[in-house]
């Protein structure tokens, strides 16, 4: 008896995906559109990821040596990015409110790049905060010293180095030059500062993180309360 042919792997792979480019013609079905690809920056230059149509806009004010930040990021980032952002349900507007020189230099260092590189980055710093905040609680009194002593460039190039920042952007692939020019960047630090002045003097935000939806503060500081908010607001409740 003739045993049945079987076609390679990589040749039935091929039919297959030919297969569904025809049905996407024939049917007019197109993969779903990941709205955390799409990532703007607005006029006062914060970060803003997905839908530029979404119905409900959410800002989050928050800072990079604040722990309950670190705990809302590690909680909240795959859920608000599956069932939220990529279904374009919520853009997503990250402003920050700068508490000391670590935040800011952190702040800076996660605007290296493109819009695009914004969101890596900024999880990439989260995800090793508890790394870095340690380096800076045991640091020596000979490392503070060069932390203050300097132009504000020089200290926070220090402060990078010392805490772990200048690796972790290293292994994300900036070389020294390009890490030194974020630093360095006026318009990054004036953005910054900016945004920081208007959570205090215009949304008065007196804590991070904190969330506005269409523009009215919600009261909630952790992602089970928030995403109350955000069903109540989708659901135009």
């Amino acid at each position: 008896m003739t045993k049945p042919r079987h076609r390679p792997l990589s040749r039935r792979l091929a039919v297959g995906a030919l297969s569904a480019a025809a049905l996407a013609l024939l049917t007019g079905w197109a993969p779903a559109t990941l709205w955390s690809a799409k990532v703007t920056v607005s006029p006062i230059g914060a970060h803003i990821i997905g839908n530029p149509a979404a119905k409900v806009r959410l800002v989050e004010y928050f800072s990079y040596t604040c722990n309950h930040c670190g705990d809302f990021a590690k909680a909240a980032a795959a859920p608000l990015k599956t069932q939220y952002i990529d279904k374009g349900l919520v853009a997503v507007e990250y402003r920050n409110l700068i508490r000391d020189p670590f935040d800011l230099t952190a702040a800076l260092l996660a605007r290296c790049g493109t819009a695009q590189a914004f969101p890596g980055n900024h999880q990439a710093i989260f995800a090793a905060q508890s790394a870095w905040l340690t380096r800076i609680e045991e640091s020596t009194k000979a490392q503070q010293a060069r932390w203050s002593e300097g132009g504000i460039g020089e200290r926070m190039r220090r402060i990078a180095a010392d805490t772990g920042l200048t690796a972790l952007m290293q292994k994300r692939g900036y070389d020294a030059a390009r890490i030194d020019a974020c630093i360095d960047s006026e318009v990054a630090q004036a953005e910054v500062i900016g945004m920081t002045n208007i959570a205090h003097n215009t949304d008065k935000v007196r804590g991070t993180p904190s969330f506005f939806i269409n523009g009215v503060d919600t009261g909630v500081h952790d992602w089970p309360s928030l995403k109350t908010r955000l069903d109540l607001a989708i659901n135009g409740s």
